[in-house]
């Protein structure tokens, strides 16, 4: 395992001590690749995912690219829209174990902006 992929899984591990999914704020888990993201709604009471969203879904896939910010929000755009129609408002949010700060944080402010609360 390389020093990258060795920090990456200690942060993922410090953010997941604190952050917990409960059936009335559920959590918004991120996951990013090189060439795709997804999120995922996730119970962790009942361990069970409430909605996903990826860029390799067809609809999302024939918008544009896969690997860029614009694929990212509109990932953000789209688990916003399946976790309100679950009955979802509030999430707390999961980076993975990655930065705040491009794809990662694109999803998170397209799903703010689409009306879930963090």
């Amino acid at each position: 395992m390389s020093n990258n992929q060795h920090a990456r899984r200690r942060r993922h591990l410090r953010v997941r001590k604190r952050v917990t999914g409960t059936p009335e704020r559920p959590r918004l888990a991120v996951f990013r690749s090189n060439r795709h993201i997804s999120a995922q709604i996730v119970d962790d009471v009942s361990g069970r995912t409430l909605a996903a969203a990826s860029t390799l879904e067809s609809d999302v896939r024939q918008a544009g690219g896969t690997s860029n910010v614009e694929a990212a929000a509109r990932v953000g755009r789209l688990i916003a829209q399946r976790a309100e129609a679950v009955g979802v408002k509030r999430i707390v949010f999961d980076r993975g174990g990655n930065r705040y700060h491009g794809r990662v944080a694109s999803v998170a402010d397209a799903a703010r902006e689409s009306g879930l609360e963090f």
